[in-house]
């Protein structure tokens, strides 16, 4: 009779222990799948578009740069029409096209954020944008009298996000599948 109710128990045991493992090793791969889609279609992306919206535009002012190296707009003497053609170029067909997608990526996958809630940084990227498609709007229709958005561009701000999210992410994603990161194991 023992030797049964200790059978029957260590079955009971040993299928608990089954079931947890089980399910710990399904809300592992679940969370993987969640850090990889963060990865892939929302960080990643908004890393890219940050990163290369910052370089652009460092080309940008290093070419079109004062005799001080300062942009024609954060200057005493205000941009020349030159400048100013010059510039409704770069925006229409670089930054322009980037903080809309910038802007796609927050609108579209807003549930792959990390943060419980949007992040006010996130709806100031929106905004800025917003202002900036009226901008480009008057520009189509031949008035040239605004040249920036209503709403400042939070460059540095939106980069130092999207780079912290994406390397929080790629650490996670190493702990997950229990790679090294930085030369050290991933607990």
């Amino acid at each position: 009779m023992i030797a049964v109710v200790v059978t029957i128990g260590l079955a009971f045991v040993g299928y608990v222990v089954t079931y947890l493992n089980g399910l710990r090793l399904a809300q592992r791969q679940e969370r993987l799948a969640r850090v990889n889609r963060q990865l892939s279609d929302f960080y990643g992306p908004l890393f890219a578009l940050t990163e290369a919206n910052s370089r652009t535009f460092g080309a940008f002012v290093e070419r079109h740069a004062r005799s001080d190296g300062r942009s024609p707009f954060v200057h005493e003497t205000p941009p020349t029409e030159e400048e100013l053609t010059e510039w409704r170029l770069w925006v229409t067909t670089v930054f322009l096209p980037n903080i809309k997608a910038m802007r796609d990526l927050v609108i579209k996958h807003a549930d792959l954020l990390s943060e419980p809630e949007m992040p006010p940084l996130l709806l100031h990227l929106c905004a800025h944008v917003s202002g900036y498609e009226i901008t480009a709007a008057r520009w189509a229709r031949g008035s040239y009298d605004q040249h920036l958005s209503v709403v400042s561009f939070p460059s540095e701000e939106i980069a130092a996000y999207a780079r912290r999210g994406f390397a929080v992410l790629k650490t996670e994603q190493a702990r997950l599948l229990g790679q090294r990161h930085g030369g050290r194991q991933v607990p």
